[in-house]
């Protein structure tokens, strides 16, 4: 799963970063609106956590303007906590509200549940076949034996079999797995694949020539 976190606090932005990879989340951080509004044409996210105050402009204004495009969840973190703010981004589209300052362990659980709700998921757990996928622990079961996954092996399960039966392009999967400061070699792709083929089974990842890779729907 990819995040952008726009905010201008470098100090909590650095914080945020580093407790998102912890959780193993690929995190590109901005602290400008119009950088933030240039990334979301060019790159894929899952979610979006944002500030309101910011050098070049108010959140409401990404909001506004990102709306206009895309539909993936925004998570407004903000100082600024009154009820008219809360309405106001609510009603732009922002799909949750946290106010400054936070619990970390609140933050994390209020992302999976954007991102499950995003899904279409009812429960952290995903039950394909013998395969059983637990988001939130993290822990993959196959043929009732726990399966040892590495980070980035987990995250291109993940953004699999959340996206059944989809294609989905080399390009949006490594979108998926490295933020903007992660180095890809040109084959690191192909050789998760290949792990997750060998650890779980051959056929669970089924490779569509010239376009990408896909789960296929049960």
């Amino acid at each position: 799963m990819r995040i952008l976190l726009l905010e201008d606090d470098l100090q909590l932005a650095s914080g945020l970063k580093q407790t998102l990879h912890n959780e193993h989340y690929a995190v590109d951080h901005f602290d400008l609106v119009k950088s933030a509004l240039s990334a979301c044409e060019h790159e894929h996210y899952d979610l979006i956590l944002l500030d309101l105050g910011l050098p070049d402009g108010d959140g409401f204004d990404f909001l506004k303007q990102f709306r206009k495009q895309q539909k993936i969840p925004v998570l407004i973190l903000t100082a600024r906590d009154s009820i008219d703010d809360k309405i106001k981004g609510l009603d732009l589209g922002a799909d949750d509200y946290l106010p400054k300052p936070f619990d970390v362990s609140e933050l994390q659980a209020r992302i999976r549940a954007l991102l499950r709700r995003s899904a279409g998921l009812a429960s952290n757990c995903i039950e394909y076949g013998q395969m059983q996928v637990d988001l939130q622990s993290r822990n993959v079961i196959y043929q009732e034996q726990p399966i040892n996954l590495s980070r980035r092996e987990f995250n291109l399960l993940e953004a699999l079999i959340q996206n059944q039966g989809k294609v989905m392009s080399r390009v949006s999967l490594e979108q998926n797995l490295y933020s903007w400061d992660d180095d890809i070699e040109s084959n690191a792709l192909e050789v998760h694949i290949h792990n997750l083929r060998k650890k779980l089974f051959s056929s669970l990842i089924k490779t569509v020539r010239g376009v990408g890779y896909m789960v296929p729907k049960l």
